[in-house]
């Protein structure tokens, strides 16, 4: 009696918060791929590969948007023909994730991309602009370490600050420092280049959506 009492004791334990009486299905890159291959998923579809889970990205507003031709416009003019420039499209970070970055600069040729996404040693920086994202671009770069991701950066519109993520690691980024809008900083792939803060920034006046 007391065996049975012991088992149904057992069954009726709650179940830890985060646990799941159901297994999950990591979805790798190949299947995504083959998903948007098929028509399963087109550009109207506003997704990405985080860690094998499909992830709804959030709507741009005009700030946000603006704030990535400002970051590619100023960077383009210092980077020149050392580093390609992508903007909101694909990488492959691992098996698991294919995300879509705002911005990111990636070792040329262009060629090398023509058959296959930039995979984390083609890349030099990974950037996110947030505004309403901003613990979610936060939690991305544990990933982007882990991968090995030399650099990431996110330009927060809501502090006018940029949040510098380097050194990567398993466990996630070893060096993190916050510039803010009368500061500048470098890139770790080419420590030569200086970006002022302020000119990756919408005008004071005009900082509204």
């Amino acid at each position: 009696m007391s065996a049975v009492l012991e088992m149904e004791k057992t069954i009726s334990a709650p179940l830890n918060q985060n646990e799941s009486v159901f297994d999950e299905y990591r979805l790798k890159v190949e299947d995504y791929e083959k998903m948007i291959e098929y028509g399963i998923f087109d550009d109207d579809d506003k997704i990405e590969l985080w860690e094998g889970k499909l992830v709804i990205t959030s709507p741009k507003g005009s700030r946000h948007t603006n704030a990535i031709r400002r970051i590619d416009h100023t960077i383009e003019q210092q980077i020149l023909d050392r580093a390609i420039i992508s903007t909101q499209d694909p990488i492959r970070l691992d098996d698991y994730s294919e995300p879509e970055p705002d911005f990111a600069l990636i070792e040329p040729p262009l060629t090398k991309y023509d058959s296959r996404h930039p995979r984390p040693e083609d890349i030099f920086l990974v950037m996110e602009v947030a505004d309403t994202t901003v613990l979610r671009d936060r939690e991305k770069a544990k990933s982007y370490a882990r991968n090995g991701i030399r650099q990431y950066l996110i330009l927060n519109l809501n502090t006018n600050e940029i949040e510098d993520y380097r050194e990567p690691a398993e466990d996630g980024y070893r060096f993190k420092r916050t510039y803010t809008a009368d500061e500048s900083f470098n890139l770790v792939a080419f420590p030569d280049i200086e970006i002022k803060v302020s000119d990756l920034l919408p005008p004071t006046e005009t900082n509204e959506e």
